[in-house]
């Protein structure tokens, strides 16, 4: 089947999970919004999260057309696509443990935005510098680890020398688990590098996800949006000082 994924087209965002697990399976898939001609673009996206009243309707990108069905939030996405890609146990404890650890990335990810943008999304961050200088030194005093602690744990509790979150092999949780960590490299290079020594069966997570020939190969093409400041992730020098 040909996926179709929604998503912004030039950042990464909430959409780049999705991503990671279409290119790790080598799933077929349009990253609509990013393409031209007619049906697609962004205009294409809009019409999907433009409904008439009373009828169903996505809140915000990332969005996944699967044959009839369009999809929403990215946990939901992931949770649907799992077993179809072969990146979730088929066991459903399993599943629906991959599904716990990944609406926890989503609570963190919500943490992570909020450093740059305490106060409002509709105002720029030069509009709440003071604000998110101080809500960042909080996050990386006390939410940073709390959070990154728990993912170790839980990467220690699924047994020694697995490399992987959830089950035996190659989990969406684990692409994930993967995204987080180079995301928080990109926004807080100084932090992470002092608390490496912490986490490292997170760091050699991180390692083994890209050493995968899928991801590999991805994570070199255009396919990859950089990261920049207009993203989930983002490096204000500042705001580590």
């Amino acid at each position: 089947m040909r996926y179709e994924l929604y998503y912004w087209p030039s950042i990464q965002g909430r959409g780049e999970f999705v991503r990671l697990a279409l290119e790790a399976a080598g799933a077929e898939y349009i990253d609509v919004a990013r393409e031209s001609g007619r049906g697609k673009g962004v205009p294409a996206m809009m019409q999907l999260l433009e409904a008439a009243p009373g009828t169903r309707s996505a809140f915000a990108p990332p969005i996944l057309k699967s044959g009839e069905l369009l999809i929403a939030q990215t946990a939901n996405i992931l949770q649907y696509l799992g077993p179809r890609l072969n990146l979730v146990p088929k066991a459903e404890a399993g599943r629906i443990w991959a599904h716990q650890l990944q609406l926890t990335v989503t609570d963190f990810l919500a943490e992570i935005h909020d450093t740059h943008h305490p106060i409002a999304n509709s105002l720029y961050y030069r509009d709440q510098k003071a604000e998110a200088k101080r809500r960042t030194k909080h996050f990386l005093a006390e939410r940073l680890p709390k959070y990154l602690g728990y993912f170790e744990n839980m990467l220690a509790a699924n047994g020694v020398g697995r490399r992987c979150m959830v089950g035996r092999t190659l989990s969406y949780v684990d692409l994930s688990m993967f995204q987080l960590i180079s995301g928080l490299h990109y926004a807080f290079p100084a932090t992470m590098a002092r608390a490496a020594a912490d986490y490292p069966g997170l760091h050699d997570l991180h390692l083994h996800v890209t050493e995968r020939p899928n991801v590999a190969a991805y994570l070199a093409s255009k396919r990859r949006i950089p990261f920049n400041d207009n993203g989930i992730f983002r490096h204000y020098p500042e705001l580590e000082r």
